[in-house]
């Protein structure tokens, strides 16, 4: 008896290698980063293959990258799932009462060499939404530059300290909390309590830049969040964290993906030091003196990027729909070889 329930297990386990070796084959064309086009924004996927199993992360729109719920092999396609408790109600001390959990299906695959993908989503109202967009495989990165063999070409005042000129709206049907005040360039994005909430828009440069190097000081008041996107593409996180454990959101940090190596932040309302060089897909960022990401490699765009698209230039965009901030000295020298 055991010899045979030997050999039938021996047998299923033969049937079981081909399968195996198909989905193992089938899934080596997604392995990688992946910049997501979508409707209106931009995502990430990376798809790992560790120790034998499956792993993957996503950004989807704004937020982090997080990683997913599963990913597997479906024939010749890639599906990834996402699971998150969404708030439905909350009480008088905004403690939520009631969550509810909303799956959403990710669908890869190939049309020649162009990757497709589709998203799958429940609505509030119980209906399914979906929603299709493409995907570009991302080159490998290269080796860290040598900045000390950089050349910058001559810095430019991006503030007149006057008016807004060189600047604009990112989003033109938003409100315009940006002003210059003395100078400084002032974001303050008022919210009437009880009234609906106010759109405020994101303040970007009418040019566009590849590598540079960029020098500002920011001033940001108790609670308050902005961010400095590079070429529209990376954010560099401008937070009030002073006196918090270090975290890849904190003041400083490459949004979601390289936590500061050292608090460098100081108290909320006063003016701080922030020196940042983006070569070749590497970060460097010098808070008030400190050097806290050090030639550092970006695996991809974070959330709120214009486009997923490392290769483009793209304006210096300044987050303005969070929370009052205040910029002023912004200086740029454009990295030239």
């Amino acid at each position: 008896m055991l010899r045979k329930i030997s050999l039938i297990g021996s047998l299923l386990l033969m049937l079981s290698i081909p399968n195996v070796t198909k989905a193992i084959d089938s899934v080596k064309p997604f392995l990688g980063r992946w910049a997501l086009f979508l409707s209106g924004g931009a995502g990430w996927l990376e798809v790992k293959q560790m120790d034998g199993y499956l792993d993957a992360s996503l950004l989807w729109y704004g937020g982090s990258v997080e990683p997913v719920t599963s990913v597997y092999m479906q024939g010749e396609s890639l599906v990834v799932t996402r699971t998150r408790n969404i708030v439905r109600t909350k009480d008088a001390t905004g403690t939520a009462t009631r969550t509810h959990i909303v799956n959403t299906l990710y669908l890869f695959t190939f049309f020649g060499d162009q990757l497709v993908g589709e998203v799958i989503a429940p609505d509030k109202d119980g209906s399914i939404s979906r929603m299709r967009f493409t995907g570009k495989k991302i080159a490998d990165l290269p080796v860290a530059p040598d900045l000390s063999k950089v050349i910058y070409g001559k810095p430019v005042k991006l503030l007149n300290g006057k008016d807004l000129t060189g600047w604009k709206l990112l989003e033109e049907k938003n409100v315009n909390g940006w002003s210059i005040v003395n100078g400084e360039l002032i974001n303050d994005p008022i919210q009437k309590e009880g009234q609906p909430h106010i759109p405020y828009g994101n303040l970007c440069t009418v040019d566009k830049f590849e590598d540079f190097n960029l020098k500002l000081q920011v001033n940001v008041p108790a609670g308050s969040n902005s961010g400095i996107y590079l070429r529209g593409i990376y954010e560099i996180q401008v937070l009030d964290s002073y006196g918090k454990k270090l975290d890849p959101h904190n003041m400083g940090a490459l949004y979601s993906r390289i936590t500061p190596s050292e608090s460098a932040e100081k108290p909320a309302g006063t003016w701080q030091d922030v020196d940042i060089t983006l070569c070749n897909r590497h970060v460097t960022v010098i808070l008030n003196g400190k050097t806290i990401i050090n030639n550092q490699p970006a695996l991809g765009c974070t959330g709120g990027a214009i486009t997923p698209d490392e290769f483009v230039p793209g304006p210096l965009y300044l987050q303005g729909d969070h929370g009052k901030v205040s910029y002023r000295n912004i200086e740029i020298r454009q990295i030239i070889k």
